[in-house]
């Protein structure tokens, strides 16, 4: 079978899993299945997964060539040939390449809101006012560049098995449908070791908790607490409400959400989750919740 109806095959299989937990152990009951953005998240589904994921991997080839070409003029080893862990086993590959493949995306979510600029693309993944499996979908296609270029050159120099990346892109494809689901799910102990969608929740709250917000971890929760982002409010009520500052002013339409980050030109402001802090957030609060990113 290609590998790209493997893919498909597990991205059906997953979220059909997710959707059926959901509709067992709600975390909001009430939630309707087909809300207000239920089709254009269907959109980004298909065209994030579809058609960027696959012109990124197509790229990706393009500048291995291109950078084993460079390299080899100049008479330097080609990346490809290190190969740091290809001879290590198959379960060990899996372990080291997903602890150092997460610690990256964790610092790059970081970044997304720390700087105004990257926020800007990142505003369209916190634009969803209601979590669900398929909330994990929206994103920017500017912002997926950066994941993937990130993280493509450590998996060419460590030389991970093929059978491990895909693995692996399973795994974190299942973890991110789940934190993202409409449960109450918050693994106990393992939470200081696995992302959860009550930890999740609490990141795309409009309230914040940090300069920057909280709980940026990808598959692991545990660079949250190691780094003191992480926040796991006693006893665990959900976020009274999701999304951003000034969500009236955001654009509603697929294509005008895709080019907002390139138009937008707004300055720093106190608006901006980069900016805020705890305590401004709090003044600028409900009188039950206080405001974030």
């Amino acid at each position: 079978m290609p590998l790209y109806l493997k893919f498909y095959f597990w991205l059906l299989l997953i979220s059909a899993i997710v959707f059926s937990l959901e509709r067992f152990f709600a975390r909001h009951p009430q939630q309707e299945i087909v809300r207000h953005d239920f089709g254009q998240d269907l959109f980004w589904m298909v065209f994030n997964t579809q058609y960027v994921s696959w012109m990124l991997a197509i790229m990706g080839v393009y500048l291995a060539r291109w950078l084993n070409t460079a390299l080899f003029h100049f008479h330097f080893p080609a990346p490809e040939s290190l190969g740091l862990i290809a001879h290590w086993s198959l379960p060990l590959q899996f372990v080291v390449f997903l602890v150092l493949k997460d610690f990256l995306e964790w610092n790059i979510h970081r970044s997304l809101h720390r700087f105004p600029w990257l926020w800007e693309l990142h505003k369209l993944h916190h634009s969803s006012q209601q979590l669900d499996w398929l909330a994990t979908f929206r994103a920017h296609w500017g912002e997926m560049i950066i994941y993937k270029f990130v993280i493509y050159v450590p998996l060419v120099i460590l030389g991970v098995d093929d059978r491990v990346i895909f693995a692996i892109l399973v795994f974190s494809l299942f973890m991110q449908e789940l934190v993202h689901a409409n449960l109450d799910w918050g693994w106990g102990p393992l939470r200081y070791v696995l992302n959860s969608p009550r930890l999740h929740a609490w990141h795309h709250s409009v309230e914040m908790h940090g300069r920057e917000g909280q709980n940026f971890g990808i598959s692991l929760a545990l660079w949250d607490w190691m780094f003191r982002t992480a926040y796991w409010p006693a006893p665990q009520q959900p976020p009274a409400k999701l999304g951003f500052l000034e969500m009236e002013i955001y654009p509603r339409s697929v294509w005008a959400r895709l080019w907002h980050p390139l138009l937008s030109r707004r300055p720093r402001t106190e608006a901006d989750p980069s900016v805020n802090s705890p305590n401004e957030s709090k003044k600028k609060a409900a009188p039950a919740q206080s405001q974030s990113s």
